[in-house]
């Protein structure tokens, strides 16, 4: 299976979007994570359905939301009907995990479950096989360009041998401080997805992206 890097529009230029788009297809992108955050999960406060219902007029990307909020269940529907094609919870916002994984599910999206540096893997032994793809924080989440956690391979490692267990369709995805001196290695760990910020829009879009491809041993 082809391995996919997502950018992050988090990292974009908000002035310059439909260019940026453009290079992405241009650079053969297929998945856009969106992060969007509510202020009160993480500090920080991003962006919500108005900026994604504009780009999914314009954009055919896999629109993969990654909801840092609080009580996520609140708002599925509408990132559903703004465009969304995959929707990410975080294990650590949500008190019933297994009903808000159903309601993704139910319109048809990708379901997610992604957790914090501190959080153990263990705890997703019993919804692994439920849902389509774990996204392994491996900085804080709530802002761009932090350095990657180390310790995040050995997490990585766990839900590999977990998912040959229990959930081999299982996509695993890691979001934070992917860049050229680390992607080989987390794809090694198993990882399927790379989200890159920083890394693919600070500088040249394309050349980043070949160089990211490159490092992963992707054409």
């Amino acid at each position: 299976m082809k391995k996919n890097i997502a950018p992050s529009l988090l990292a974009a230029d908000f002035f310059d979007l439909s260019s940026q788009m453009k290079l992405l297809k241009e650079g053969n992108i297929k998945v856009l994570h969106l992060d969007v955050m509510d202020g009160m999960f993480v500090p920080s406060i991003s962006f919500g359905m108005p900026v994604i219902s504009s780009l999914r007029k314009s954009v055919d990307f896999f629109f993969d939301v990654h909801m840092m909020v609080e009580n996520p269940e609140r708002y599925i529907e509408d990132f559903y009907n703004s465009g969304a094609d995959g929707i990410t919870i975080h294990f650590e916002a949500c008190k019933h995990i297994d009903r808000c994984i159903s309601q993704i599910k139910s319109f048809g999206l990708r379901s997610g479950i992604s957790i914090n540096p501190a959080t153990p893997v263990s705890l997703l032994e019993n919804i692994i096989s439920e849902v389509d793809m774990v996204l392994i924080m491996s900085v804080n989440p709530g802002f761009g360009g932090q350095k990657f956690i180390p310790y995040s391979l050995d997490k990585i490692r766990e839900l590999s041998k977990m998912r040959e267990k229990k959930n081999q369709k299982l996509l695993i995805q890691v979001d934070g401080g992917v860049g050229i001196d680390n992607i080989k290695a987390l794809s090694d760990a198993g990882v399927d997805e790379f989200v890159a910020g920083s890394s693919v829009f600070k500088g040249d879009i394309l050349k980043n992206i070949k160089a990211l491809n490159d490092a992963l041993g992707e054409v």
